[in-house]
């Protein structure tokens, strides 16, 4: 089986967010990025069960720059086989699944993992455009995914219950919580991918849908007000003439 693993880079959740060029663009400056973990924590540590339990060759993917290559190997010390980088802009979430299945259409895959969104940006859009880059079946925020010859069994949290999906190889699946557990790079891993193979293509796709016309950040949290737990006269008429919630 061949799996091809999309992965991103995200601002560590620590990193201080600020705009720049009036207010259009993400300020990258001290910003420290890690491996978008639903790409990481659930669909590439996926993969590394399947391939450990029936046998898989694992590919990771990302469009960026040179930049992205130190994520890239983080992926390759958790246990990636090869490493693929679209030496290109992340523009969008089309020019994104563009690459990715222009690439994926030439290799054979049987199967295709993504996130089920950036922490980022949380469009969810990349798993789908990519299935149909491909003309393939799309499976989305599935939580559970079993293989059995050349079919896969799917479970998808749904409103009041859990959906089970079956569908054939080849398939695009965008993972979500429970489909995995973390897993930490080992020095082993660590040095092994300094030699793993990182393969930088150049971009076919050059004209991104859409553009970010303004960022804002949200509006800052009010102080916090505490109350003597023996006034609760005072307690009710703030609730009621401030917060206006009784």
């Amino acid at each position: 089986m061949k799996i091809l693993v999309c992965i991103s880079k995200a601002p560590d959740t620590t990193s201080k967010i600020a705009f720049t060029n009036n207010n259009s663009a993400f300020d990258e400056n001290g910003v420290q990025y890690i491996v978008n973990p639903y790409d990481e924590w659930y669909a590439l540590v996926r993969a590394l069960e399947i391939k450990e339990t029936v046998g898989a060759d694992v590919t990771i993917i990302t469009v960026g720059t040179s930049a992205d290559e130190a994520i890239m190997r983080k992926a390759l010390a958790i246990g990636a086989d090869e490493a693929v980088r679209i030496d290109a802009e992340p523009m969008d979430a089309y020019v994104v699944a563009a690459e990715i299945a222009n690439y994926a259409k030439t290799q054979g895959f049987d199967l295709v993992l993504t996130g089920k969104e950036t922490i980022n940006f949380n469009g969810a859009q990349l798993g789908g455009m990519i299935a149909e880059g491909l003309n393939s079946p799309y499976i989305s925020i599935a939580s559970k995914l079993d293989v059995n010859g050349n079919m896969l069994t799917l479970e998808r949290e749904i409103t009041g219950g859990v959906e089970v999906v079956e569908v054939s190889l080849p398939v695009v699946v965008s993972c979500a919580k429970g489909m995995a557990e973390q897993r930490i790079p080992n020095m082993r891993g660590i040095m092994a991918a300094r030699t793993k193979p990182l393969q930088v293509l150049a971009p076919t796709v050059n004209e991104a849908l859409t553009s970010y016309v303004t960022f804002a950040s949200p509006q800052a949290k009010s102080s916090v007000k505490l109350i003597d737990p023996n006034n609760m006269d005072e307690l009710v008429s703030l609730l009621h003439n401030e917060a206006k919630v009784i």
